[in-house]
């Protein structure tokens, strides 16, 4: 089952997280360790579903819709700067008891992730840094994504029509990629004319805007728990940089996923598993 808590955000933006377990204990059973799982742009909380239900055997496994995706709020006053994706997520941790947790994340979830563990390393025991960059990606980088928002051909008539752009006709795919149809068929809602994506693409690109002319390798040098990065194979993570931030990353580690994208525990959830299970075991046994 899937138990939703609202969780207050900086400057009031309501957020919804997802337990994907039944609920806590009572206090005289001690306490599972927290996992906070946080998603890329343009995901939500139930990419996480696989990945959190097998967490939850051991864990409490909490995964939160960011603001602006999934279910929580997307006010277009509210802020959309790094400062506050980590703020909510400090926040989320602090209001649901799961500190000191580890911090999963997914691309942009990832970044988050790494700037909170350097921030407040006492709500951080544990870091698993899936498929994120922490170079600088640049102005071309967000012109790109521009355009290919703008190549969208919503509103799509059907969900089989999300699956097949996404999966095999968009220009940015090279070969069919199923899981991408359907990673992207859990981010649209059905309207009046047809299908479109839950979130505000302008809200995404302002969202992105935040980290793209910027390097984060200071902060991943401040990140003193233990910190596994993985990437996928065919992913955006090059092997030279992933190594490189192993190395940066005072207590690094270093695992990689075959016939995995970016979307690495959306493409091969029982490899990942192999992958993260190993360094949760490690972290919980210190």
């Amino acid at each position: 089952m899937a138990r939703r808590i609202d969780v207050t955000g900086v400057g009031g933006v309501r957020l919804a997280a997802w337990e994907f377990a039944d609920p806590p204990k009572p206090e005289a059973e001690p306490a599972a360790p927290g996992v906070l799982l946080l998603h890329g742009l343009m995901g939500r909380a139930s990419h996480w579903a696989s990945t959190a239900r097998w967490l939850a055997e051991r864990h409490r496994a909490v995964a939160l819709d960011q603001r602006g995706h999934g279910q929580s709020d997307k006010l277009p006053q509210a802020a959309y700067t790094r400062e506050a994706y980590v703020e909510d997520a400090e926040a989320a941790l602090e209001q649901l008891g799961l500190a000191p947790a580890v911090l999963i994340g997914h691309a942009m979830g990832a970044l988050t992730a790494w700037q909170l563990a350097a921030k407040r390393p006492d709500l951080v025991r544990g870091l698993v840094i899936c498929d994120m960059r922490a170079s600088a990606l640049g102005a071309a980088s967000q012109r790109e994504w521009d355009a290919w928002f703008r190549s969208w051909p919503v509103p799509f008539a059907t969900l089989a029509d999300v699956r097949k752009w996404f999966g095999e006709d968009d220009p940015w795919v090279e070969r069919p990629h199923p899981s991408r149809g359907a990673f992207y068929a859990e981010v649209m809602h059905e309207s009046a004319d047809g299908w479109r994506p839950v979130f505000d693409p302008e809200q995404m690109l302002a969202t992105r805007e935040s980290w793209v002319y910027d390097a984060h390798w200071e902060e991943l040098a401040q990140v003193q728990c233990p910190a596994l990065v993985v990437r996928g194979l065919d992913g955006e993570l090059g092997r030279a940089e992933a190594q490189e931030m192993v190395r940066v990353l005072p207590r690094g580690e270093y695992a990689e996923v075959a016939d995995a994208g970016h979307l690495v525990h959306y493409d091969q959830p029982v490899a990942w598993r192999l992958a993260v299970e190993p360094f949760l075991e490690s972290v919980l046994a210190v």
